[in-house]
């Protein structure tokens, strides 16, 4: 198990683990979030190749529609 911070709420996953999965785990849908780790904005192409290491700090923003 590792240890990272996701919007600033400290959470252990276990590794190997990529973007995508953790994204999965959460039920968050792809279309619908955007994220930042460690202060950088990752592509959505690219969360299934991101492998995530202790310490790493994600923020995850939801996009929410109405109207």
């Amino acid at each position: 198990m590792i240890e990272i911070v996701i919007n600033g709420e400290a959470r252990q996953v276990s590794q190997p683990t990529s973007l995508q999965q953790l994204l999965r785990s959460l039920d968050l849908k792809g279309d619908r979030v955007a994220v930042e780790l460690n202060r950088k904005l990752v592509r959505r192409e690219n969360w299934e190749q991101v492998q995530l290491c202790s310490n790493d700090r994600l923020e995850i923003v939801h996009f929410v529609g109405g109207g």
